[in-house]
């Protein structure tokens, strides 16, 4: 079998266990806890790793998310914020 072109392999998707979903909330937010349930529960059916950044710790993350909470990343790339909706991101992870 030929090897595949190094095009095809940049195009190609990375399987749900290979991708990785971050949190963005801080403590008290009813949004954050919100977007938390529906990560836990996609990541926990498609083998993903999810991790969580408490905006109130990181000036970085506050200068740009302050108004955006929750925010959602996949792979470090924003996905959502606000409200995070399950189809949306099952389809982030599989697609």
């Amino acid at each position: 079998m030929a090897p595949m072109s190094p095009l095809f392999r940049r195009t190609q998707k990375k399987p749900p266990a290979e991708r990785v979903v971050t949190l963005i909330g801080k403590p008290g937010c009813h949004l954050c806890e919100d977007a938390q349930a529906v990560i836990e529960k996609v990541c926990g059916e498609l083998g993903a790793t999810w991790e969580s950044k408490d905006i109130t710790q990181d000036e970085e993350l506050h200068r740009l998310y302050a108004e955006q909470i929750p925010v959602v990343l996949v792979d470090g790339a924003q996905h959502d914020f606000w409200r995070v909706r399950e189809d949306r991101l099952r389809r982030a992870l599989t697609g």
